[in-house]
């Protein structure tokens, strides 16, 4: 499958490796890694994209609004002068697929206009107006599950079956999307691991992502680093590389065999903190598979 991201496409024939690029002083994970203060360092940000691209991300995902458990909403134009530098010198400087990580409409719309290629939003276009903007721009959009808000969504998540809830409300933004305008190819769906989940409600997720590929949707799934890679292998934020890597060729792996029972063309996209170990693992993978092809 090939996905239309304005003047570029993307080939998810193959599982795609998104690389994350928090421009923000409180991300769970690299809170304030590319920031002094609350403004951008834009030469250190530029620098840590170059890498990510030399380490063969397929797309660089921009967001200025921290989602971690338990985060403060940010205002529109501090959103706005986070985002739209970096979307812009990115933009300038590189030949790369961008994606914007926004629930704002404002900020799709400047976002687009300023060189972004994919939206990704963690709530589903649920905010006002950013449904319109997200049709007007012509772009692909992500749709993400989360219960609640990030300053709540970790407090008590319950569900009487997680995996049909997290279908059904997807499938209803996703019709959302559609009576809008904005095709169906052109729209990729997010379990959102670890937004307003528990361990059990995440694994429970990740043991039925073929009910997800069933959908015909192309998944964009992020567990990098997150708390249920932590959990399960009781380890704190900075030794989860192995787990996370681990998880991500799982989830692969899974999407492609259920892509190869019912024969459909969607896509998966991996959205991660470490490209290079992932692309490594999903590269050794990947040749394992086509060698045994060759074989056959």
């Amino acid at each position: 499958m090939t996905l239309i991201c304005g003047n570029k496409t993307l080939d998810l024939s193959r599982p795609a490796v998104m690389g994350i690029v928090n421009i923000t002083p409180d991300s769970f994970s690299d809170g304030g890694q590319l920031c002094v203060g609350e403004k951008v360092d834009l030469d250190k940000t530029l620098q840590t994209v170059e890498s990510m691209l030399a380490d063969g991300a397929d797309i660089i995902d921009i967001g200025g609004e921290s989602t971690r458990p338990g985060a403060s909403p940010v205002t529109t134009q501090q959103e706005l002068d986070r985002v739209l530098p970096v979307v812009q010198a990115v933009s300038a400087r590189f030949d790369a697929l961008i994606s914007v990580d926004t629930s704002t409409a404002q900020v799709i719309t400047e976002a687009s206009k300023a060189g972004a290629h994919l939206l990704n939003d963690v709530r589903a276009l649920r905010r006002e107006g950013a449904l319109q903007a997200a049709a007007a721009t012509g772009l692909p959009v992500c749709l993400m599950h989360m219960q609640n808000q990030p300053a709540s969504m970790q407090a008590n998540p319950v569900y009487t079956d997680v995996v049909t809830e997290v279908l059904n409300f997807l499938q209803q933004r996703k019709q959302a999307c559609l009576d809008v305008g904005i095709a169906s190819e052109q729209i990729l769906l997010d379990p959102g691991f670890g937004f307003g989940k528990t361990l059990e409600h995440n694994l429970a997720l990740s043991s039925s992502l073929d009910r997800f590929v069933d959908t015909g949707q192309s998944l964009l799934l992020g567990v990098s680093r997150k708390t249920m890679i932590g959990q399960l292998i009781n380890s704190n934020i900075d030794n989860r590389l192995i787990g996370s890597v681990t998880m991500a060729l799982l989830m692969a792996q899974s999407v492609a065999q259920r892509r190869a029972q019912i024969g459909c063309s969607n896509g998966i996209i991996l959205r991660v903190h470490d490209v290079r170990e992932t692309v490594q693992v999903l590269t050794v993978w990947q040749r394992t598979i086509d060698f045994k092809k060759e074989i056959i």
